[in-house]
């Protein structure tokens, strides 16, 4: 059972959050002006601080169910972990702070920040999973790094294509073949579970000795939010027309 249960948030997390990842990085191909910015923004405003919910929840349970592994991929690839975490800081303040003042600087500044932490996030997420999968670190690494950011970046922007209408639409979905951005979506979170899951089949999945008190908890914990991101996504099925509160 504890396994089941953080399988359920790793794998949520990488097929959600990969999709806001994914956009981050293609923001500068999406949006060629400020406002074409502002508005890709938009389309993953209502979802990219719940779906980080799932990375808390996966550190949660690696930590309480999970400690001997949580131990052992910190302190293998700690510097990668920083990396990723400080990536993480600089995206989300760009998607906080660039529409905080109306300069144009200051607005350029902060998707620059969006796009880097974008790509921070994927490449360090691809380094992790490459280094558990076939165990490469260092310069070695960087190759199969890149090809994990590849499929955050195909799977943004079949998520983009879903959500924005237009010129923005007709951009994100060159990969999609027109209208088969749904195709496309389903086909790269299916790529990325897989690799979530061969990743797990890699790790030495040892529970602790705390899963009899915490995992009831967690299991009454998982529908509310499942029903919660669903809620989520129902709420904002339609695409966007203009810009959000960021």
């Amino acid at each position: 059972m504890e396994i089941f249960i953080l399988a359920f948030f790793a794998l949520g997390y990488l097929v959600l959050g990969g999709a806001d990842i994914g956009v981050g990085m293609a923001l500068p191909y999406l949006g060629r002006t400020a406002a074409e910015r502002r508005e890709v923004i938009a389309a993953i405003a209502p979802f990219f601080l719940g779906n980080e919910v799932w990375l808390v929840a996966t550190a949660g349970v690696l930590a309480g169910l999970f400690p001997e592994l949580e131990g052992e991929l910190l302190s293998g690839n700690h510097t990668l972990v920083v990396v990723l975490v400080l990536a993480w800081a600089v995206r989300d303040m760009g998607l906080w702070l660039r529409g905080r003042e109306p300069g144009a600087r200051w607005q350029a500044f902060w998707d620059g920040a969006i796009v880097a932490g974008s790509w921070g996030l994927a490449l360090s997420w691809g380094a992790l999973l490459s280094h558990v999968l076939v165990g490469i670190q260092g310069p070695f690494a960087v190759l199969p790094a890149a090809v994990v950011a590849a499929l955050f970046a195909t799977h943004g922007l079949a998520f983009a294509a879903l959500r924005l209408r237009g010129t923005l639409r007709e951009r994100a979905a060159v990969l999609s073949g027109g209208a088969g951005e749904a195709r496309t979506y389903a086909l790269t979170a299916a790529v990325l579970l897989a690799v979530g899951v061969l990743a797990g089949l890699r790790l030495p999945l040892h529970p602790g000795t705390s899963g009899s008190v915490l995992v009831p908890l967690i299991l009454t914990l998982m529908p509310l939010l499942a029903a919660a991101q669903a809620w989520v996504w129902w709420m904002f099925r339609h695409r966007v027309t203009g810009p959000s509160y960021l």
